[in-house]
Parts: C-alpha cells; structure tokens; sequence
C-alpha cells in the first residue's frame, strides 16, 4: 500500500504526529503494536505540570489534540505556582488513564486520511539515503516518501524487577528488537537510557484517612483554548499527600545490594529530575522522610498511583517499603513497579525538522530522541508530523525559534546540544520566559494553526477578537494619563492604592502589584466591555510592561543579530571562547550567516554572541 507519511508507534508523540499530518491532507498510516494501548498512560495519569504545561498549551494553540483529551478525561485541574508570577506557572491535571487512552484511540480511527494498523515495524526501505517505507513483522509493505519514528521506550526495551528482567517496551507488551538493531546499521549514534514506574495500589487497601488531601482549584481551568470555560465543570477528584519515614528509608537502604540500579544490572542513564526511590535514598541520605502524592489512575478511583516511589526493587522490597509509609500500611499492588532501558538516538543527528540528517525523509520524535514526558514527546511528534507533510508539499519547513515558543527551546535544545540523560522540560530553559507564558500561548501560536489548516474558522474569529482587545487596551493605557489632582488623590485612596506625586501613564499605574481585576474597572470604567480572559491579559500586560519590552528588544536584537554574515574566509580558530568542537564544526560547515551557524548541533546562543562580537571587531578592523 502507498501512504505519503507512516507514523511508527502510537504513544503521545505518534498521535500528535499522525493526526497533524492527515489534517493538513497527507495521506496517513499509523503503526502501532497494539491498538488499544494507544495513548496509553505508560507511567503517572496526569499531563502537564510547570513548563510542560506550557508545552501542552503551545500544542493546543496550533490545533493539537492532548489538551482537548485531557478536558474530556480529566479527573483533577490545578494551577501549580499560582502564587508566583504567570510566567512560571503550570497547568496540570490528573486524567483518567482509561478514559483517555479510548478518548485518543476513537479520535484516530474517526480521522479522515489516517489508516491504523496494528503491526510491528522491523526495518525500514531505503534507497540512496532516502527512505521509501516500512516493512513489519507480518511481512507487509507499505510504502511512503516519510516516515516518523515515534518508538517511546520500546527499542530494544528491558524490564527490570529486582534481578527478573525481561525483554518489552512497556509491561506486558512487546519490545521493538528488529527495527532497534536495524537502526544501529544505519550509523546513526545510539545510546541507552532508563527510566521507570512505580507500584500501583488497590484502592480499597489505602487509608486515606490519615493521609493529606490535596484537591484542584476550586473553579477547574481547562487545558485547551478551545473548550468553553464558562461551561466547564469536570468531576474532581482528590489526591493525598504522605511521606516515606526512616523504616522506609531502612528497608530500601538495607537492600540496595539487590537494586538493579547500582548492583551494575542497568546501563542506562535515568531522569536526574525524576529519580527512583532509591536513587533519592542514596543521594539524599540526611533527609528524614521525602514526599509521596496518592493519585487516583480512573474516575472509579479503585487503583492509585503512587508518585514519588518509582522503583525497580524485588517485589518482596516493593511491598515491605509501601507497607512502611503512613496510610499504606494494608497496602495492595497491583501493577509492581519497575526499571525500564531502552535505545534512544541521540539527537543532535536531527535537523530542527526533527529529520535525520543522514537519512532524507525520515523524522524521530519523542522518547527516541532522548526525552522524557507525555507533553514533550507530543510536541515533538506535532513538530514532526507538520514538518513531514509540509516537504511532501515542497513547503518551507516550519522550525519554531527559542523567542516564540516552549517547543522551540525543546527542539533546538536537543538538536544543537544533544542529551545524555532523559530531558525534560523547566521554565529555567526559556530565555524568554516572560514573552512565553502559557496564558498568551494562544495568541502567540495560532497564527500557524491557521496556516495548516488546524483550527476551525470560529475559534480563530475568537482569538482573533481577543488578540485585538488586548492590543486596543495596551495602547489605551499607554498614551493616556492621570495626573495627581486632588479629587484623583482621593479616588486612590478610596480604593485602597497610594497617591501619585506626578503625572503618570495609565500603564504605569496599573502596573502595580496590587491591582486588581475590580481595582482596574474602577479606575478605566469602559474596559468593562472587555471579557475576564481580555482583563487578565490587560492586567499582565500592564504589570509586567517594561519587563516584557526589556525582553522584547532582546529577541529583536537575536533576530536581528541572526541575518549577521559571516565574512569569507573568517577564521574561527582566532575566536576566543569557542570549544575545539564548536570550531571543527564551524571550520568544516562554514555557514554563510549566524543563522546558518544556530542551525549546527552543538552552537549555543552563546557561542552566537561570542561570534558576533568577532565579526563586528573584523570588519571595524578593515
């Protein structure tokens, strides 16, 4: 059969991938290696968090599906930092993991333009450096100018309990080994990572009753742009808080000889920011307990999942250290938990496209790009998926910058710097972070979800209604004024905000911290016609004004500095700052402007602004 794009694996980053890429027309084949495990949960039922939400935001603004799943399967909404400023809050909700693996599945076997076939992919066709389509363990072939691997944990998979291991990409399902060993003989650089789960409880066998509730916010924020807020009222659920104690930390410690993770058994390097229980005992030995959060996994509530505790421990230790913790002490698994080394393709082999550089139409997203996490692996395979459809159009490739959204900073992360261990996604990573909030990300975005067809035209007359509320506001409340008269004085005061001493801006005034939304009206009576999402925006806008121009000028000045030429013949050997590596590169490449150079694995935002600076002193020097 003759597709134009297969996506091989139906994890997050596969769904976003083949979904985008039917939607904007190609013709579309998923492969998976079971059909109703896709967009299954392989570890915590929950999506987002601090800057994945913003990652999972930045997907819905451009017409991606996890945050419309996650609304119609969530169990639990909290705004998580909401104390601090927007640019470093994060979304995250608790899903059903049931209800959104059916959600996921019906979503792709109702999409027009996409086929599914549950098979297993053990090689790909490729004629001189190009690929041609997939062959699977069945013997069929189908055909297609792209394909996009999206594998998660599945190559070469190992499972580890105790010293039991067993070859799978996720419990109980096969591991990818053919299409694994044929990608070493490609000569793509390969490497071995780890990551893992925790044990998953009967319900029923937990004491919550000494444990902490911990609940969502009391008006649930959905994830998408496009689900209706007003109507929006989702069954929440609680989850608990409890901690582990010193007979934990004794019976862990006591067995650490039998730990796959240091006995050698495991090769892989796991997640430093998310690392096993024991990991956490050995490193942390002065702290006298560590924090366990009690998930609900369905909205029946009849299994937990136990975050805080992944481990690859024997069973027998599993069960004796949950045992140990407040609330846990009847405690039943379900699900064991367990270690899980899998190959991954290190990726600075991959263009910003997200395609391999040696190998022309074929794409990697997710896991197999060395990352961790659900919204990751989504906006890879969305990245992926639009970027693959876009060269069989002969269109321009589409490659978001580290300035415009979360999902550039992922890509160009780990294209231009690779990874050795899983990476994942912090608002520290931005540079920008105050231009790329999650609430803007719809205005910022969806400019491209209209290019590709991805957003239907009521939801871009919506956004576009609102992106030019905000614009009239802002330019009200800077060219209008207040000025310290009495009556204005005592206005201030009545509302509780100190006096003004000189004429000021409007912006200026708002500004302040302690304006409110009710502060706001009463001072501009007419932004009143303006809708609450329009006032929060005006309200940031304003608080945040010179800030955000200081970091505006910043990406106006990269831009601008990225259109810089490189002078034939420059000698990059002569720069001081630059490693050997970045200058072999540069030596051997030699990019005909400081974009070109951004696009090299390896040649960081600082490595640009030191070659700037050279350039600038060579050519004052003529």
């Amino acid at each position: 059969m003759n597709y134009e794009v297969i996506v091989i694996g139906g994890g997050h980053a596969g769904i976003e991938a083949c979904l985008v890429s039917a939607r904007m027309g190609a013709k579309t084949l998923l492969i998976t290696i079971l059909a109703e495990q896709i967009g299954a949960s392989s570890c915590n039922p929950a999506i987002g968090g601090l800057a994945k939400g913003h990652l999972v935001k930045e997907l819905d603004a451009m017409g991606g599906e996890m945050g419309l799943a996650t609304d119609a399967t969530g169990l639990q909404f909290r705004v998580l930092n909401q104390s601090k400023g927007p640019a470093v809050r994060g979304s995250r909700a608790q899903i059903d993991m049931d209800r959104y693996r059916i959600y996921m599945r019906d979503i792709i076997l109702n999409t027009p333009n996409l086929d599914t076939k549950q098979e297993i992919a053990t090689a790909l066709i490729i004629e001189d450096g190009e690929v041609k389509g997939v062959e699977t363990q069945l013997g069929n072939i189908y055909k297609a100018p792209k394909v996009i691997i999206a594998s998660g944990t599945f190559l070469n998979g190992i499972i580890h309990i105790g010293d039991k291991q067993q070859q799978a990409g996720r419990q109980g399902e096969f591991a990818s080994i053919e299409l694994a060993e044929y990608l070493k003989g490609l000569g793509l650089e390969i490497g071995r990572l780890k990551t893992g789960t925790c044990a998953r409880l009967k319900g029923d066998s937990i004491d919550f009753s000494v444990m902490e509730p911990q609940g969502g916010n009391e008006k649930a924020i959905p994830f998408s742009f496009r689900t209706n807020k007003e109507s929006f009222n989702p069954t929440q659920l609680p989850c608990y808080v409890t901690y582990t104690n010193e007979t934990t930390h004794e019976i862990i410690e006591s067995n650490f000889y039998r730990a796959p993770l240091f006995s050698g058994q495991i090769e892989g390097m796991g997640p430093r920011y998310c690392p096993s229980i024991e990991d956490k005992i050995n490193r942390f030995r002065d702290r006298p307990r560590h924090q366990i959060f009690v998930e609900p996994q369905t909205l029946e509530a009849n299994e937990f999942y136990i975050n805080g505790m992944s481990t690859s421990l024997p069973t027998d230790v599993q069960l004796d250290m949950l045992r140990s913790v407040k609330g846990l002490e009847k405690a039943e698994i379900v699900r064991y938990g367990y270690a899980i080394e899998y190959d991954f393709i290190q990726p600075t082999e991959l263009k910003h496209t997200l395609e391999t550089k040696k190998i022309k139409g074929l794409y990697c997203a997710g896991q197999i790009n060395g990352t961790t996490g659900y919204e990751e692996a989504a906006a890879q395979g969305m990245m992926a998926g639009i970027n693959a459809t876009l060269s069989i159009q002969n269109k321009e490739p589409f490659i978001l910058g580290r300035e415009e959204a979360y999902i550039g900073v992922l890509i160009d992360d780990l294209v231009t710097k690779g990874t050795k261990e899983p990476y994942r996604m912090f608002t520290s990573r931005s540079e920008y972070r105050l231009l790329l909030r999650e609430d803007n990300a719809d205005i910022r975005l969806y400019k491209y979800g209209e290019k590709f067809g991805l957003l239907d035209s009521e939801y871009l007359a919506k956004v576009k209604a609102k992106e030019a509320d905000i614009k009239e506001a802002i330019e009200y409340l800077k060219s209008n004024f207040v000025t310290p008269t009495k009556e204005f004085i005592s206005f201030l005061e009545s509302i509780g905000e100190e006096k003004i001493n000189d004429k000021i801006k409007l912006i200026d005034l708002l500004a302040r911290a302690s304006i409110t939304k009710e502060k706001l009206l009463s001072i501009v009576p007419s932004f009143e016609k303006y809708s609450d999402e329009v006032i929060e925006q005006i309200i940031i806008e304003a608080k945040y004004s010179r800030y955000i121009q200081k970091q505006q000028a910043q990406v106006d000045k990269m831009r601008e500095m990225l259109q810089v030429k490189i002078p034939k013949g420059f000698d990059f050997a002569k720069v001081s700052g630059l490693s050997n590596e970045i200058v072999e590169k540069l030596t051997k490449i030699n990019p005909p402007t400081l974009f070109n150079a951004s696009e090299i694995s390896g040649v960081t935002p600082a490595s640009l602004e030191i070659l700037h600076i050279y350039i600038k002193m060579a050519q004052k020097a003529k």
